[in-house]
């Protein structure tokens, strides 16, 4: 519990924005994940194989660098929070949207749309609650926010499991509108970034170039790392219920699908939460190098675990290790970027890195 210590010491301003950004980071991911529930589903119905559909996740991967880039600079410009909750709002209506797509053709257009969305929450979160916190929350806090993707994992999950049945995939899309209910707790809980303010004291707003001279080289390393690092999550987690089906041979709404989709992202959480923490004492590079090699021997229980029983287990200990090195991200590159870029160059970094990965899930 001490590893946690950090969070409770946030004031309540500081924890309203915490909270504002791990919503928005697990309602997003919810919204990214509810496809790939209903992949087979969405093939039958529109009469194209699954790999077609399976281009959906790669077009909002794609997308999301774009987005980065677009709702970074503005966040820069104007201010992480009103970016922020327009950024929430249009991912939930191009969510909503895919609902009512005719064809494949609007479907793969509406996810690319989506992506566009997804990809400026991810730096503009993150740095408005890095901004808002004291340097020793940091990396508890990282591992918390981190944490909101397997989170939105499970909702997506659950939804599934409770929902799909009654009002198919269509409705699915529908309830992944809800998230947009996230703007009116931003807009009444959450205050504007201190550091922004600070920054705008200053007057002069340096362009993109600029602000990014002598930073070239930080840039391409982190465009590498996260696309090792997405590689690891994606590779990981998207295409594990399209396994549990194919593979495992298990009913997709079905307990027991759902019980190894829980555990899988059970572990993730605590992996985020521990290994962010753990971060504090033993520094950022190391723990997310602990956690990563850690993964490897865990692999073979994942994938060949033999009964439920052991598949849960390698479900459950590959995410420990795989958001155990993530839970370290968010903190790491915003303590990386230079001030002016610090809602622009994270997230862009991470969705390039998306970009460069997004060929994992066509290629399992």
């Amino acid at each position: 519990m001490s590893l946690l210590a950090p969070l409770r010491e946030l004031d309540s301003t500081q924890r309203h924005t915490v909270l504002a950004s791990f919503l928005g980071w697990t309602l997003d991911a919810f919204d990214y994940f509810l496809l790939t529930f209903v992949i087979v589903t969405v093939a039958k119905e529109f009469e194209v194989a699954t790999t077609q559909v399976i281009y959906a996740l790669f077009l909002t991967l794609a997308a999301r660098p774009l987005g980065a880039l677009l709702f970074g600079r503005l966040a820069d410009r104007f201010g992480r929070r009103p970016i922020l909750m327009l950024d929430v709002v249009l991912f939930s209506v191009f969510e909503l949207a895919t609902a009512f797509a005719t064809s494949l053709t609007m479907l793969l257009v509406l996810r690319f749309l989506f992506g566009v969305a997804m990809g400026g929450e991810w730096g503009i979160g993150a740095s408005l609650a890095m901004e808002s916190i004291p340097a020793k929350s940091r990396g508890a806090v990282s591992g918390l926010l981190q944490s909101g993707y397997p989170c939105g994992f499970f909702l997506a999950a659950l939804a599934n499991w409770l929902l799909v049945d009654h009002i198919g995939w269509r409705g699915l899309f529908v309830v992944g509108a809800i998230p947009a209910l996230l703007v009116l707790y931003i807009r009444r809980k959450v205050p504007e970034s201190t550091v922004w303010q600070a920054g705008q004291g200053t007057g002069r707003r340096p362009g993109l170039l600029e602000s990014m001279k002598g930073h070239w080289k930080l840039a391409i390393y982190l465009m590498l790392l996260m696309m090792a690092f997405n590689m690891f999550t994606h590779g990981s987690q998207d295409m594990y219920h399209p396994f549990e089906e194919v593979n495992l041979h298990l009913n997709t709404s079905s307990g027991a699908a759902f019980m190894l989709v829980a555990l899988l992202n059970l572990g993730a959480l605590v992996g985020g939460l521990f290994f962010g923490g753990l971060s504090e004492r033993i520094g950022r590079r190391k723990a997310m190098i602990i956690a990563a090699l850690l993964a490897i021997p865990v692999i073979p229980l994942w994938t060949y675990g033999g009964s439920l029983l052991l598949l849960g287990l390698g479900a459950f200990l590959i995410q420990v290790m795989v958001q155990g090195a993530w839970g370290v991200v968010q903190t790491h590159l915003n303590a990386l970027s230079p001030g002016p870029m610090r809602a622009t160059l994270p997230g862009f970094a991470y969705q390039m890195g998306n970009l460069l990965a997004a060929v994992t899930a066509t290629a399992q």
